[in-house]
């Protein structure tokens, strides 16, 4: 499936390829897709470790199918496999943490979703329009835009040139709280738990274990994300999230933070494709 990469006819048609398919990366497929922009396609590790799972196409690796706020997506094995789905309007998902895929789909837009505080070999040369989120990417370098990804005033900025703030390390503040509310990895080793995504958890309780460390809650709150139990874990990874706001609808609806981020995606290829 090798295509040019000139502008299709009908801007919809736009090939774009999203590495990673986490929270923010799955929040910025569906407000595309909601847009119109249908021919998808979304990369990942073989284990993804998604804290907020039930918003995150990267379970459609683990289970074949899964949905997001009634988006539909596959895992497939095969760049070739893509057009098939998208004319069904399901968005597939590939192992393939390289992106290598991009040679066969030769999108016109690339999209680095995978926040990994770093750039990960994503070059400004991936596609006609070249987006990285958050810090590690230097706008007009590395790629064509850098999308502010840190909480606060310029959350969802636009970026022509320069870079993200630096990684905090200090989790966003939802009702008071801020690294108290993530779970980390106590040690290395592959986690377990029986929890379940929604279960409401009273401070000091025990989430899981790893390594035989227990993971104990450090709030009182619904555990609004957990990575998947039986999956390798490095000691200080993020593995869960509580909300204190004890919601349950925010379990599986996407945040403000990757609607505001999508949409700064959206307004970057319609300035770059869309412009009179």
């Amino acid at each position: 499936m090798k295509e040019e990469r000139t502008v299709p006819r009908k801007l919809t048609d736009l090939r774009i390829m999203i590495r990673g398919a986490g929270e923010m990366a799955s929040g910025t497929a569906c407000r595309l897709y909601r847009a119109g922009f249908r021919n998808l396609l979304m990369t990942e590790i073989d284990n993804p470790l998604a804290v907020r799972r039930l918003v995150s196409f990267s379970e459609a690796i683990c289970e074949g199918d899964w949905a997001v706020e009634g988006i539909g997506s596959t895992g497939i094995d095969h760049p070739e496999e893509a057009p098939n789905l998208w004319s069904e309007n399901i968005i597939p998902i590939i192992v393939d943490p390289q992106a290598l895929s991009r040679h066969a789909v030769n999108p016109q837009v690339f999209i680095d979703a995978t926040l990994a505080k770093k750039n990960l070999g994503t070059a400004i040369d991936y596609a006609p329009l070249v987006i990285g989120m958050g810090p590690g990417f230097h706008a007009s370098r590395d790629v064509h835009y850098v999308i502010e990804t840190n909480r606060g005033h310029d959350l969802g900025r636009l970026i022509s040139n320069g870079s993200a703030s630096p990684n905090t390390g200090t989790p966003g503040n939802i009702a008071g709280y801020t690294g108290e509310r993530v779970l980390r990895a106590p040690d290395d080793g592959l986690f377990q738990s029986d929890r379940r995504i929604g279960d409401l958890v009273e401070k000091g309780a025990t989430v899981g274990q790893v390594a035989g460390a227990p993971v104990k809650a450090q709030i009182k709150g619904l555990l609004r994300g957990l990575i998947r139990p039986g999956f390798s874990v490095t000691r200080g990874l993020k593995i869960g999230d509580m909300d204190p706001r004890c919601e349950p609808s925010y379990c599986n609806t996407i945040s403000e933070k990757a609607r505001s981020i999508g949409g700064t995606v959206l307004e970057a290829v319609l300035m770059k494709f869309n412009t009179p």
